[in-house]
């Protein structure tokens, strides 16, 4: 027997479905003066086809719920992001990394790597805003998860986080190197650093490093400095310096090296100093964001907890910098921080507010559009000084940099080329750890029209004297011509 009663818990718009030889459906209505009892007798079928367009109309409307809460133009947040894990366990070893994004208002909806379930994506739609892989050790994702379902995830702007360590899987790897990382081909290799490697109690074999080679960006690791070291153990990798869409956060020093701690160097090992990147991060040209850390324990509890001191230092901190570092690597990978979006494109001549239809050369015009930040919870004016306008025709006539009033609105006056055409407002611009903005806006030019050209034209002068001088050296030669015999 199947029993649904009313949220608030009354028998109002109670249903009762008996199995028996026959369903039989009661409804108990209740109005404010009376309450009737209707009993139907439907056969299976009926009833079964009404069960099942009332659980496809329900799973519909879940599945356009969440839809309305994944990202937006107006709210870049993502929300919903599922995370992968190797192990369950890893729910709680991890807590205070996960709990700090639940508690900025992220859904996380923790699977096995393995789950037959995974999917991310149900009739078209995307239903997960960004994937948390923490699993290092998967040979292979369930349910119809795989290389190419992650890459069109990707493709499509979602964003990703993935966490390896020196048991890291090929899929893993291949993960990584479809996003311009390349972890050590190595699989015994880890990063050793007998240089400013962590003090312990025990010597160990300096694989537990105190890393504090950060970028220097404000809008990948906030505007607080990061004075603790980060702890980190694992593996590393390498990025290709001639890729503008992927940047080393977190580097290795000088002294570090990639090798199998339990042998001893037979040849030079692949990767070594500075060039082994740590945790380096990929925003892709559709403006999808990337994490890639060759330490899962880098996130842990324990290491977020860790006092930590780097040797050769005398500096000793109660608790090493992976929980800021992670914190706030996380803002920027999410979109809370550094996504940039443009409104209000204007552009009219000056002395007018109507945009026009066409230009004319030589016109005097204003171009002006107003940028702003996504600041987490809000749309904050956008400052900076280095926004260009080109107006473009081929190659760039006029490129000049925007003035601001420091509200967001970004101007720039300029006079139209004395040459016609087709031409295009461009606005190209790319800055370290922003969102790109890349606006166009077409414009034809015209030339004079014949009434509007000056009467006199001076560049015309030494024309008009030629023309003169002709006539008068021909009359002056038809009258001497003429007379002087």
């Amino acid at each position: 027997m199947l029993v649904v009663g009313g949220n608030d818990g009354s028998d109002g718009g109670m249903v009762v479905v008996e199995g028996m030889s026959t369903w039989q459906y009661h409804l108990n209505l209740q109005s404010p003066n009376t309450s009737q009892l209707r009993s139907r007798t439907l056969n299976p079928n009926q009833n079964m086809e009404k069960f099942s367009i009332a659980t496809v109309f329900i799973a519909s409307i879940s599945l356009l719920l969440a839809l309305t809460r994944s990202f937006s133009v107006e709210n870049p947040t993502d929300r919903r992001i599922l995370v992968l894990l190797d192990d369950l366990a890893l729910k709680s070893s991890h807590s205070i990394f996960f709990t700090s994004l639940q508690a900025r208002g992220f859904e996380l909806d923790f699977k096995l790597s393995d789950d037959p379930k995974i999917a991310l994506q149900r009739y078209g739609q995307h239903l997960y805003d960004g994937l948390i892989l923490f699993s290092p050790t998967t040979e292979r994702f369930g349910g119809s998860l795989d290389v190419a379902a992650i890459l069109d995830f990707v493709d499509s702007g979602k964003d990703l986080i993935v966490a390896a360590d020196a048991s890291a899987s090929d899929l893993i790897r291949n993960i990584a190197a479809e996003c311009g990382v390349d972890f050590d081909e190595d699989p015994s290799a880890v990063v050793i650093d007998h240089g400013s490697y962590a003090v312990s109690e025990t010597e160990g074999d300096h694989t537990l490093i105190a890393a504090d080679d950060f970028i220097y960006s404000d809008v990948l690791l906030g505007s607080t400095k990061i004075e603790a070291p980060v702890l980190f153990k694992g593996i590393g990798h390498s990025v290709n310096p001639a890729n503008s869409l992927v940047l080393k956060v977190l580097s290795a020093s000088q002294s570090a090296y990639s090798a199998n701690p339990k042998s001893k160097l037979s040849s030079p090992p692949s990767l070594s100093g500075s060039s082994i990147s740590l945790v380096s991060v990929v925003q892709a040209r559709n403006n999808a964001r990337f994490v890639f850390s060759g330490s899962l324990d880098l996130f842990s509890n324990k290491f977020f907890k860790s006092p930590v001191q780097k040797a050769g230092s005398s500096n000793k901190y109660a608790k090493s910098g992976n929980e800021q570092f992670v914190t706030e690597l996380s803002k920027w990978v999410f979109h809370e921080r550094g996504h940039l979006k443009a409104v209000n494109v204007r552009h009219h001549r000056v002395g007018e507010t109507d945009e026009p239809a066409i230009y004319r050369i030589n016109d005097d015009l204003q171009y002006s559009v107003e940028i702003y930040e996504w600041s987490g919870s809000s749309w904050e004016p956008y400052v900076a000084n280095d926004v260009q306008v080109q107006f473009y025709m081929m190659s760039p006539y006029v490129l000049k940099t925007m003035s601001t009033n420091k509200k967001g609105l970004f101007h720039a006056s300029f006079k139209v080329p004395d040459v016609y055409g087709v031409f295009q407002f461009k606005v190209e611009y790319q800055r370290l750890g922003y969102t790109s903005l890349s606006l166009a806006k077409q414009i034809p030019v015209r030339p004079f029209r014949h009434n509007e050209y000056e009467r006199f034209i001076p560049t015309a002068f030494p024309y008009y004297g030629a023309s003169f001088s002709t006539m008068a050296a021909f009359l002056i030669f038809s009258f001497v011509y003429l007379y002087s015999k």
